[in-house]
């Protein structure tokens, strides 16, 4: 690959989770708002788009971690719970993109390939909690118990829709500094 061709996927990569971001239906792009085809020209195929938004959703998720535990070392568990979350919530579409391949994966090579990844995900979950130091089974279900909770916060912490007529509740960081240090040490 050429130094234009890499930096030119890292572009078209880029559109694809704005996009995906934007539309958040799960579905894969094949092409990109302007017109441009995202393969065969910049990515092999399906499995190879689909690696490089795991590979971002990868990069993303070991940052989140490593901050989260840099503020929370006590809590090792609940720190990489709140990554997860994190990772999520700031990129929906990807993570909407991957849990459909997941679940439907275009062909048998691409489902093992997304079994390995998860595996591996869940290992590094459980370990970065704590909750394990080896890659068995053990730890891909502490991995995988970690996922789920940070799902369930994700679930909590969504919109609820409200009413059109309904009024807009001032955002969480309203009011004065002293008045949301309150508000934190309530919580």
């Amino acid at each position: 690959m050429t130094w234009d061709a890499f930096h030119r996927r890292g572009e078209i990569l880029r559109d694809l989770i704005a996009t995906a971001g934007a539309r958040r239906d799960g579905t894969l792009p094949h092409r990109l708002a302007d017109g441009t085809e995202l393969y065969p020209d910049l990515f092999d195929d399906e499995l190879d788009l689909v690696g490089a938004l795991l590979l971002t959703w990868h990069a993303r998720l070991s940052g989140n971690i490593e901050r989260e535990l840099a503020r929370e070392p006590m809590d090792l568990e609940a720190a990489v719970v709140r990554a997860w979350a994190r990772t999520a919530d700031e990129g929906t579409g990807v993570r909407l993109v991957l849990d459909q391949h997941i679940a439907h994966p275009l062909d048998a090579r691409m489902g093992r390939a997304l079994a390995r990844a998860r595996h591996k995900e869940w290992v590094r979950l459980a370990a970065a909690a704590g909750l394990a130091c080896d890659q068995g089974r053990a730890a891909a279900e502490a991995g995988h118990r970690i996922e789920l909770a940070a799902r369930e916060r994700c679930r909590r912490a969504a919109p609820t829709p409200r009413p059109a007529n309904a009024r807009r509740a001032d955002p969480p960081c309203a009011g004065s500094f002293v008045e949301r240090i309150r508000a934190a040490l309530v919580a």
